[in-house]
């Protein structure tokens, strides 16, 4: 198999030429993907770009829809069920009003009354629904 590297400025894209796709071809593809995801945010006149590897969690606030990212949140101009559809491999959701990125996830905290509380790596909380306790474990690998 023979590899060519060229560079073009004006190109914004991977072209891939094979037999088959492969795992590797797939795993490029990945990559690629999730490095072409980016959103904008809007925060009290602020537009920011933003990756979505960066936000802890999109939330929802008096039908808006908010990702949280280092401490701020942005306005999200786009639907839950859209964002859960782009980065269903990286979030998952925990109740109805959030999706939180797996990687950003510190801990869950059990309370003696049987709530269960998600902390996120910058501190941030928040509650797990019941309904969602069991698609948590199933994606966490947790009994």
């Amino acid at each position: 198999m023979k590899f060519r590297f060229i560079k073009d400025e004006t190109k914004n894209e991977v072209v891939v030429y094979c037999k088959e796709k492969t795992r590797l071809i797939k795993e490029i593809e990945k990559m690629c993907n999730e490095n072409s995801h980016k959103l904008i945010g809007y925060n009290n006149g602020i537009i920011k770009e933003i990756n979505y590897l960066d936000v802890e969690c999109f939330y929802t606030y008096d039908d808006k829809v908010f990702a949280l990212v280092d401490n701020n949140q942005y306005q999200i101009k786009m639907r839950m069920y859209e964002l859960y559809e782009l980065f269903n491999d990286k979030f998952m959701y925990i109740n109805q009003g959030c999706l939180a990125n797996i990687k950003h996830i510190d801990y869950f905290d059990a309370s003696i009354s049987g709530s269960l509380v998600v902390i996120f790596k910058s501190g941030h909380k928040d509650y797990v629904s019941r309904r969602q306790i069991k698609n948590i474990k199933e994606r966490l690998k947790i009994k």
